[in-house]
């Protein structure tokens, strides 16, 4: 960063910081908003959870419904990522793969022992155009829009005059809600099986190696509308949107507590080089969430 990341430095109306946006911001949000409901007046049982790891594995969230049941937690949830202040009630899903291609290591002037994995695993990808294709055809989420994957990393070979015996991918689908794991290897796994009969020389696998699901909650619910409504009455202009990351609120979903994003900044500063919050949304937010809290007792 240009700053000091941890100087929370506050120029022009923007909080400037490593983690401002995403997601420091929404957690102040929710942190003032407890604090506010605590201090007086109508308000329902409240659980505010600060969980871990929603990057990776989020092992955090998985713990806290595990550990609760689910339901038993809460009867819904809104999660603070940052949305702009829009209400997001359903966010792609996504599966990760590992393709490995194994050739035979050869001198770079013996190309009739010599199988290029490499090569192989670049016949792949391209033969990967037309599932992307498919993909675009397939009919689109009202939200979401449609499926998508990208090969995230490639790794193979020892040297320019050597025949590289091992090339190893890794492939990233985005899910709609409702998309099965299975499904999705086994497409993948099709594409790489025809690749694989035209080039028997090379020996070809494909393993998933973590999957989380997509999800939705009705736009109609008194979740979705009661933001919505407590929006409309601070004067802040919301409406729905779909979230194309993948967030925490999925696991509450999967455990039957109606979970939806909702939070200050903009998902387009998160991780940059001088990550920044608006500071009006931080507190737009704060009444939003306040609003919408007590609202649910009246």
């Amino acid at each position: 960063m240009t700053v000091d990341p941890f100087g929370a430095r506050v120029e022009g109306g923007r909080l400037i910081g490593r983690g401002a946006c995403d997601m420091k911001g929404g957690l102040a949000a929710l942190m003032a908003t407890a604090a506010r409901l605590a201090a007086g007046g109508p308000r329902p049982s409240l659980v505010v959870a600060l969980t871990a790891d929603e990057e990776h594995a989020s092992v955090g969230m998985a713990d806290l419904v595990d550990g609760t049941g689910g339901t038993d937690l809460a009867d819904m949830a809104v999660v603070c990522e940052p949305t702009s202040l829009r209400v997001m009630p359903a966010h792609k899903g996504f599966v990760w793969l590992n393709a490995v291609f194994r050739g035979q290591a050869a001198h770079g002037s013996r190309p009739d022992i010599g199988v290029d994995a490499v090569r192989h695993a670049g016949l792949f990808l391209a033969a990967l155009d037309d599932y992307a294709a498919e993909l675009e055809r397939r009919p689109a989420h009202p939200l979401l829009g449609h499926g998508s994957f990208h090969a995230g990393t490639i790794h193979g070979g020892t040297a320019e005059s050597v025949y590289p015996d091992r090339c190893a991918l890794t492939l990233e689908r985005r899910t709609m809600p409702g998309e099965q794991t299975v499904e999705v290897v086994t497409e993948f796994q099709r594409v790489l099986d025809d690749v694989a009969s035209r080039h028997s020389a090379v020996e070809v696998s494909l393993e998933m190696t973590l999957d989380r699901p997509g999800t939705e909650v009705d736009t109609e619910s008194v979740l979705v509308q009661g933001l919505l409504n407590a929006a409309a009455a601070q004067g802040v202009e919301s409406r729905v949107e779909g979230m194309t990351a993948w967030v925490d609120a999925a696991f509450l979903n999967e455990a039957g507590v109606p979970a939806v994003c909702f939070g200050p900044g903009s998902i387009e500063q998160a991780h940059t080089s001088d990550e920044w919050l608006d500071i009006q949304q931080l507190r737009s937010c704060t009444d939003v969430l306040e609003r919408f809290a007590r609202g649910l007792v009246s």
